[in-house]
């Protein structure tokens, strides 16, 4: 988690004039901006979480934002939400350029931080495939200013012309950025299947992990799936992704000995659609996938339990094919 003092000594370089601003307008009735920030706070908290990957991150810039608003005149903001989102969004592009040195130096495989969309809905209100773990985790190779481009169109709808304010740059260079970043998007995954049927294919790889049924597990995988795992350094895991339907088959048949012994599963909603928090003498890790009509392309092990502070805090179920606290055997 990056503290307060990191996010404003990385944003405290010379800033120009936001041009949302009109000095000589004449002072609005007073108060403490707050019912205003507290009505764009999820809108907000939505940019920050998908162009960094945190929510921890998030957190702090909104927080930054917050503190920003206080100090300004606010009288002389023409068009407030404009001006907080914009705000937002170039606190998170100067995040974002040290945050990509970090993770290039991060232990291991480097994964989003999921968010519990059950129990904040307002996160993925909007545009949700955006939101995907497997979108966050290609929007990571992008550059933040592609990145916040991407963001504010494809998940917010921004207009162009807007978001070249935000940015500073003309509308035609904003349109380019959108589609370099759509195409690398396509590019880099297949069409998801619906919601209920990325649950459906969770449950059978599961059923099929715990007994370690590697003709089983291969019938569920597309051919070039991955399985990613975070560990961060601070628990074991792969330090590689491990790729292709017999490899992966192979690696998961391996762990179901002492994988699922003796742990409890907790079905949630991250990021719109089923994961599951795996919880072995208190301490979780999560396990989500990725899949499309050829089969689950993408695996998920989030075995920080530092990167399940804004799922495993809420401890919202979303249905129970296993009864919940249900020991595994």
């Amino acid at each position: 988690m990056i503290r307060q003092e990191g996010i404003q000594a990385v944003a405290a370089g010379p800033q120009p004039t936001p041009p949302l601003i009109r000095p000589d307008e004449e002072a609005r009735e007073q108060d403490d901006g707050l019912s205003i920030f507290a009505s764009v706070r999820p809108r907000l908290f939505g940019i920050a979480y998908r162009m960094l990957g945190s929510a921890a991150e998030a957190e702090d810039i909104v927080q930054d934002v917050w503190l920003r608003w206080q100090s300004i005149n606010r009288s002389t903001v023409e068009n407030p939400p404009a001006y907080l989102a914009m705000t937002t969004t170039r606190l998170c592009i100067n995040l974002a350029q040290s945050a990509h040195a970090r993770h290039e130096t991060y232990v291991g495989t480097w994964l989003p931080e999921p968010v519990d969309t059950s129990a904040d809905p307002a996160i993925g209100a909007e545009r949700g495939e955006a939101l995907k773990l497997a979108v966050l985790l290609l929007l990571e190779k992008l550059s933040p200013t592609e990145r916040a481009a991407y963001v504010l169109r494809e998940a917010f709808d921004y207009p162009y012309d807007q978001i070249g304010s935000i940015l500073q740059m003309e509308e035609a260079n904003v349109r380019q950025l959108v589609s370099r970043a759509r195409k690398h998007i396509a590019d880099g995954r297949r069409a998801s299947v619906s919601p209920g049927e990325q649950r459906r294919f969770l449950e059978a790889f599961i059923a099929a992990a715990q007994k370690g049924d590697m003709t089983a597990l291969e019938g569920l995988f597309a051919e070039d799936v991955i399985s990613y795992s975070d560990g961060g350094g601070l628990v074991r895991a792969a330090g590689v992704p491990v790729t292709g339907r017999k490899k992966v088959a192979t690696f998961i048949a391996a762990l179901s000995a002492w994988c699922w012994r003796g742990v409890t599963l907790d079905w949630v909603e991250t990021n719109g659609q089923a994961a599951v928090l795996v919880l072995r003498d208190g301490v979780p890790f999560g396990l989500t996938i990725d899949a499309s009509a050829q089969g689950i392309n993408e695996i998920m092990w989030f075995l920080r339990p530092s990167k399940l502070a804004a799922v495993s805090r809420s401890g919202q179920k979303v249905g129970e094919p296993y009864s919940a606290g249900h020991a595994i055997s």
